[in-house]
């Protein structure tokens, strides 16, 4: 466990509210690992009390949306140990090469876990999972014109992902599956209500892959 002051860069920062800027005191660094961090922010509110705020500070992560030819979405079942359980989710992964951009880190995903590539990459949206507790950021690509990874080039899977199962479902049968309960992972309910909106307004809405974070 290790203390930063409120001289440090990270614990002098603000940000701005309706009217009032939350200044951060001082912050407390509770754990640190690989993926995130858990901090304790001494945080000025209005009126001046100072209050703490524990929360997550979370590398980021990119999520992709492949549709192919026949509007079939891309999915993967996945087995996540806090849920004890296989779920519905999106080629995903974290943001934590260095020095490679958002789409690199997208299509890098997309082969290693759907052993696929795309020759189209679009912005589709940005999540924050739980801003109650946590900074995580999800950026999510639409990836469309998709190929197959040549089997001598495809990515090994270790660990969890070594039974992870790769499966097309008609994007408007995604939705159905959102609706019902079947899919819960948030980057992939955001992912499938979101191109599905975009496909029915002709792909307007979608972004460039370079567009600024928020």
């Amino acid at each position: 466990m290790s203390s930063d002051t409120a001289g440090s860069g990270a614990a002098s920062s603000g940000a701005a509210g309706a009217g009032h800027r939350y200044e951060v005191r001082s912050r407390q660094l509770r754990f640190q690992g690989r993926i995130f961090s858990v901090v304790t922010d001494q945080v000025e509110m209005p009126g001046g009390r100072v209050g703490a705020r524990d929360y997550v500070r979370h590398v980021g992560a990119v999520g992709v949306v492949a549709l192919d030819d026949q509007g079939r979405v891309v999915l993967v079942r996945q087995y996540r140990h806090p849920l004890r359980r296989v779920i519905w989710e999106l080629p995903a992964g974290l943001a934590d090469v260095a020095g490679e951009e958002l789409p690199a880190g997208a299509l890098r995903e997309l082969a290693e876990e759907a052993d696929l590539r795309a020759a189209r990459l679009d912005l589709l949206v940005d999540v924050h999972t739980s801003p109650g507790y946590s900074d995580e950021m999800i950026r999510i690509f639409l990836a469309r014109e998709l190929s197959e990874v040549p089997p001598g080039d495809r990515h090994e899977r270790h660990d969890e992902e070594a039974e992870l199962e790769v499966v097309r479902v008609d994007l408007d049968e995604a939705v159905s599956m959102v609706l019902s309960g079947q899919i819960t992972n948030v980057a992939c309910v955001a992912g499938v209500l979101a191109a599905a909106r975009a496909r029915d307004q002709g792909w307007a809405p979608l972004r460039p892959v370079d567009a600024p974070l928020p």
